[in-house]
């Protein structure tokens, strides 16, 4: 079951949720905010914690628009209940599985992790869920299975950027198994102790911290266990800009921009931009993960 991972981080290192509820009360007391602090590698870094209304106000969804405010404004009508969750592939327990039957008898956790997106901007956000090892655990992943494979809802009738064909629909992501089983690895249901929002991938969205944001697919309908590598949506687009992997990497930059930095949400226009740590601060846990392999070409 879950806390194999220890959570160094508490409401203690970041904004008092009174604080986030009233920006004006937020403004008055930034100076006495205080910053967030990790262990080992990731305190390196230290980052100002970010409020529930940046991070549901700017954010990516591309069925609900492009623009970062475009699933703010347009995913309230995003039908979360009832929701299911279709498992199928290795697994021993296949089926189509409501939502609280699944998460039935695992421990909600709350999890502050760092959140870096690929187009060079970051966040702090304290995720509440549950880890998506104990969920394969519960539907019992076969022994030929090497993959985890991820599919999001398709709402046309709600969802703009659908019925536009902003890019290919429904999108799909994945992980290697070891990846996916790695205790760091969420299927979060809330953002600051409230349910997710509708634009942060509600009811239930997957965490990768380590890898860019693009790999924590929203508003998951579909687990497949596989013993193939899965087609990815960003990869399939474009895999000489977006790899499988996707780790943080300050070393290997996106061929239209830098990855050695990136600017925190809700700093402000003239905010300083801040180095972008290797695996996104989570080196420590998780680079064992791709021992021998080059990061350059696999990424």
């Amino acid at each position: 079951m879950a806390h194999r991972w220890k959570n160094d981080l508490t409401h203690a290192d970041v904004t008092p949720r009174a604080m986030w509820l009233n920006r004006r009360q937020l403004i008055a007391g930034a100076g006495a905010a205080g910053v967030l602090s990790l262990a080992g590698e990731s305190r390196a870094q230290a980052l100002t914690p970010n409020t529930l209304e940046q991070i549901s106000s700017y954010n990516n969804y591309y069925e609900f628009g492009v623009d970062k405010g475009d699933p703010a404004r347009n995913a309230a009508g995003l039908v979360t209940s009832p929701w299911s969750i279709r498992v199928d592939g290795m697994v021993d327990r296949p089926g189509s599985y409501a939502l609280a039957d699944l998460l039935a008898g695992l421990s909600v956790e709350e999890r502050i992790y760092r959140f870096r997106c690929v187009e060079a901007w970051s966040a702090a956000v304290p995720w509440n869920g549950v880890e998506l090892a104990d969920v394969l655990n519960k539907v019992g992943v076969q022994s030929g299975a090497r993959y985890v494979a991820f599919e999001t809802t398709v709402q046309p009738d709600v969802m703009p950027g659908v019925r536009s064909r902003v890019i290919p629909f429904p999108y799909v992501e994945g992980l290697r198994l070891d990846e996916a089983m790695h205790p760091l690895t969420l299927l979060a249901t809330g953002i600051w102790g409230q349910p997710m929002p509708n634009q942060n991938g509600a009811p239930i969205r997957l965490v990768v911290p380590w890898k860019y944001g693009f790999k924590s697919i929203k508003s998951i309908v579909r687990i497949t266990l596989t013993d193939r590598q899965p087609p990815t949506t960003w990869n399939r687009l474009n895999s000489r800009e977006y790899g499988f992997y996707s780790n943080v990497n300050p070393e290997v930059d996106h061929p239209r921009w830098s990855q050695a930095s990136e600017r925190q949400i809700g700093g402000g226009l003239f905010a300083r931009r801040q180095p972008t740590l290797m695996f996104n601060g989570y080196g420590d846990a998780v680079a064992h993960l791709y021992d021998g392999m080059d990061l350059r070409e696999n990424y």
